[in-house]
């Protein structure tokens, strides 16, 4: 990998396998973050630290196994400014095709005093006596300077200047502890990089923490004011509160070219997938109005948002989401959505209906609205069938009448459950898994049913052991999938009945299509 890049390419540092693992409940097997590493790859990122090899065997393993599986990107394992730790270290990384080591000491004086018990002059020599010794082995050296920012700035210049002299090729400046404003951030790493002896032959680094929400801002500040590498991870996880979100800090510098004029080499249709990739993988969600990845970045519900948008994308949206590797923008209906934005939704469920039907259908929705938080896409096409498709006074096709379910430590959970079919009532019995796989088999065989349930949750809507349970279902057939709402204080009732309603919203979409098809839409 070759070091030289354009003076407006920042280069991008990844440490998501390193200190994104370090967010509480982020812990990740060595498959997983192969797994990730190769994705990484795919991303385009320029660094990947793999871990901390000194740290265990697992995470000697995994820097390992990286170095092994991933070809253009530079791969870093840290180590302490210790001649043990830089020890292994190397050998973590022996085999990698771009390898490099990464090693830190702490500079502010209240980590010297409290944590390492150093002065200033050991620290200096600690530092310089490791990058000199990891450069016998390696030519690619960064070096850190723990809580930079909180650190008195001419000894920072000091430490620098000599251990460049000793051979760091790159020089990172933490604000570890989230603490620097950016202005603040950005004026300080102007500073260094101006006197410090060296700085002009060396990459200058910036690695920010989220504890006070600005890890971005003040990245993007230390670029703007001559920094060419930002250390970020994906979803922003890390210790505390996290670090710089790398596809927050990416897609700023890509949005705001006019601006700041820099960029990155990172394929930025590839940041969703990697996004829900590291989401699956650790566990943590995304926020859902998380920058960039949440569910919400490219969500309008306003109305009058709704309607520009739907003109012209680039009146409420500054990029694409296509362009970080998401389908499309997705209008959320709710109380606030207008009069436009419900018909190209009814649209694109295929109801091209009347000027006349679709006033009746959206007061419904409003009504809806008014109700529940967001309406779903089954809700409209419930609206459409119950409102405008169903005949005048024609009841559902499926009503339940009596349900009886049977369930014990020792026995087969059984269920007997009448039902009223087209006007008829039929009665029958099956057993299953659970009390809820038998009751919906006997439903399944009543209405001779031929969908495919999808998904199946339970959510308490109240508190307390009499609280109210509301079942949701998906179910799937010839094309169509619907979902069904059932509430009880019986948990087993409230499962019938989602399936019951998502069946009679089947019937009616099934409806629709021969409608059209005979008629015409």
């Amino acid at each position: 990998m070759s070091e030289q890049m354009a003076d407006n390419i920042v280069r991008i540092f990844d440490t998501t396998l390193r200190d994104g693992e370090q967010s509480p409940g982020a812990s990740m097997t060595v498959e997983q973050k192969v797994v990730i590493a190769r994705q990484l790859e795919k991303l385009g990122v320029d660094v990947i630290e793999a871990g901390f090899a000194a740290s265990s065997e697992g995470d000697f393993e995994s820097v390992a196994r990286v170095c092994k599986e991933v070809k253009r990107p530079r791969v870093l394992s840290l180590a302490r400014s210790q001649e043990g730790d830089i020890t292994r270290a190397l050998k973590a990384v022996e085999h990698a095709k771009n390898p490099g080591i990464h090693v830190f000491i702490a500079t502010s004086d209240i980590h010297l005093k409290h944590k390492l018990r150093m002065s200033r002059e050991q620290v200096l020599e600690a530092a310089v006596k490791a990058v000199s010794f990891a450069k016998k082995h390696m030519d690619y050296i960064e070096f850190s300077a723990e809580d930079a920012s909180r650190s008195d700035p001419d000894f920072l210049i000091q430490v620098f200047k000599e251990v460049i002299r000793a051979g760091a090729k790159t020089i990172n400046v933490p604000d570890t502890t989230g603490y620097a404003i950016p202005s603040e951030f950005g004026a300080l790493m102007a500073n260094l990089i101006e006197r410090t002896a060296g700085g002009d032959r060396v990459t200058w680094s910036a690695h920010c923490h989220n504890d006070l929400g600005l890890a971005v801002a003040n990245s993007l500040a230390a670029v703007h004011n001559g920094a060419r590498q930002i250390e970020c991870t994906i979803n922003g996880i890390g210790e505390r509160a996290g670090n710089t979100s790398l596809e927050e800090v990416v897609m700023a510098l890509r949005t705001r070219k006019n601006y700041l004029d820099l960029d990155t080499g990172i394929t930025t249709e590839q940041i969703y997938p990697t996004s829900r990739l590291v989401s699956q993988v650790t566990g943590i969600p995304v926020a859902i109005n998380k920058p960039i990845v949440g569910d919400n970045a490219f969500a309008h519900e306003a109305g009058i948002h709704q309607d520009g948008v739907l003109k012209h994308k680039q009146t409420y949206e500054i990029m694409t989401p296509e362009s970080v590797g998401i389908t499309g923008n997705r209008l959320v209906m709710g109380k606030h959505s207008g009069r436009h934005a419900f018909d190209e939704r009814l649209k694109h469920l295929g109801f091209n209906l009347s000027k006349d039907d679709m006033n009746r259908a959206f007061l419904r929705f409003k009504e809806l609205a008014d109700k529940k938080k967001n309406v779903y896409d089954e809700d409209i096409e419930a609206i459409v069938g119950e409102e405008i498709l169903r005949v005048p006074g024609q009841p559902d096709r499926y009503e339940l009448l009596y349900l009886n379910v049977n369930s014990s430590s020792d026995g087969i959970p059984a269920a007997t459950i009448k039902m009223r079919v087209n006007g008829q009532e039929k009665m029958d019995y099956a057993s299953g898994d659970g009390a809820v796989d038998a009751c919906y088999k006997v439903i399944t065989k009543i209405t001779a049913s031929q969908s495919q349930l999808v998904r199946y949750t339970v959510s308490a809507i109240t508190g307390g052991t009499d609280a109210q349970g509301e079942v949701s279902c998906i179910i799937e057939d010839s094309g169509f999938r619907v979902s069904g709402q059932g509430a009880h204080t019986d948990i087993i009732m409230a499962s019938a009945l989602a399936y019951i309603n998502a069946l009679n919203k089947l019937e009616g979409r099934k409806h629709y299509r021969q409608l059209v098809e005979r008629e015409g839409p």
